[in-house]
């Protein structure tokens, strides 16, 4: 054998060992790779996969969700808890000539923090006696402070007010728009502390003041039911706020119960005419 021979097999040996010793030393990373790549594939292989939510499943849920979510309260129970505190029940009594008395009901509502309370004056006209009821239960004889013929209104306060009074929130009625909800709190028939609901039907119309020449210009037409008792009451809007004092309704017949036209007298005029500000 020739020494160049020679030469090529010792430099074959060589780099065969040079092969040897790199796989030597690469072969703990070559095993750590496979075995993260066998464990992956054993984890996706054993572990259960989750199912996918389908569009049915979405809406399902989105339905049991709203199936037990509170709703939040109407409008009109809203009104009732505001004005409540405010609403005074109001009873007469009138002597007559042959020594029988005369007894009436009607309703109020307290319009500022001295605990005047703003009511229908054709309510007390002629009463020898008035005794209010507040929402509290305190009851006392009450007292004419103003009366105001034009406006079918009047004012009065108890001889003895409670310790705390709580005077309604006066709205602004020129910011009302027929077809807007209204509700009327009061006491018909003498069933303390009644609410009914309808919208505001007109403006600006005429009322003739029933058993007098009294003709009240610029009413609120509203037909929220309205009968004996709720005169004097507040009509209000859907914040509770007092926009109008109920004065009357209109009935064809001769009949004194509701068929589906009530007016009222704008707060603001009504607070006008009794001394305040009107705004």
């Amino acid at each position: 054998m020739s020494e160049s021979s020679e030469t090529k097999i010792e430099r074959w040996k060589g780099r065969m060992k040079n092969i040897a010793s790199l796989l030597r030393r690469g072969l703990p990373f070559a095993s750590g790779v496979f075995a993260a790549l066998l464990v992956i594939l054993l984890y996706h292989f054993v572990v259960v996969q989750p199912s996918q939510l389908s569009a049915e499943d979405v809406n399902a849920s989105v339905a049991s969700a709203m199936a037990s979510a509170t709703p939040p309260p109407a409008y009109s129970a809203q009104v009732y808890q505001i004005i409540q505190p405010s609403l005074v029940l109001i009873q007469t009594e009138e002597q007559h000539r042959d020594a029988e008395s005369g007894f009436g009901l009607g309703s109020g509502v307290v319009v500022d923090s001295f605990g005047d309370i703003l009511t229908s004056l054709h309510v007390i006209r002629g009463a020898s006696r008035i005794t209010v009821t507040f929402a509290d239960g305190t009851e006392s004889e009450a007292q004419i402070i103003t009366e105001m013929p034009e406006l079918d209104l009047a004012v009065i306060q108890a001889l003895d007010t409670p310790l705390f009074v709580v005077p309604a929130v006066l709205g602004n009625p020129g910011a009302m728009r027929v077809g807007d909800e209204a509700f009327v709190v009061g006491n018909p028939f003498g069933l303390y502390s009644s609410m009914s609901s309808g919208v505001i039907s007109g403006f600006d119309r005429v009322f003739r003041v029933p058993g007098s020449n009294v003709e009240i210009p610029g009413m609120i037409q509203f037909d929220a039911a309205a009968n004996p008792g709720n005169s004097g009451g507040p009509l209000l809007n859907r914040y509770g706020h007092v926009i109008g004092i109920v004065t009357g309704l209109i009935n064809p017949t001769e009949e004194n119960f509701f068929v589906g036209i009530g007016f009222a007298v704008p707060i603001n005029v009504a607070v006008g005419g009794m001394g305040s500000p009107p705004y």
